[in-house]
C-alpha cells in the first residue's frame, strides 16, 4: 500500500468563482476602511487638528525607532568573516 496521494487538483490559482470572492471582499474591506476612516475623521477631528501640530516631531521620533527596531542595532546583518585570516 503506498502512502502517496494525489494532490493535482489542490495546486495552481484559484478557480474564475474563487477569484471572482476574493475580489469582491477586497471590495467590500476597502469600502468599510474608507468608511471608517470618514468617520473617524469627521468626529474626531478636534484631536486630529492637535495631532497635526506634532505630526513632524512624531516622524523625526519615528526614524531613530526604526533604524534600532528594524535593522537590529547597528550591525546592520552584517555577515561573519568566512574563512579570511588575518
Amino acid at each position: 500500500m503506498s502512502s502517496h496521494h494525489d494532490h493535482s487538483g489542490h495546486r495552481g490559482a484559484p478557480g474564475p468563482a474563487a477569484s471572482g470572492t476574493i475580489r469582491r471582499w477586497k471590495w467590500v474591506f476597502g469600502g468599510f476602511a474608507a468608511l471608517a476612516a470618514l468617520l473617524l475623521a469627521f468626529e474626531h477631528r478636534m484631536h486630529l487638528s492637535g495631532l497635526i501640530g506634532w505630526l513632524p516631531w512624531l516622524i523625526l521620533l519615528a526614524c531613530p525607532l526604526m533604524h534600532v527596531f528594524m535593522h537590529g542595532g547597528h550591525g546592520h546583518g552584517e555577515a561573519p568573516d568566512k574563512g579570511e585570516e588575518k
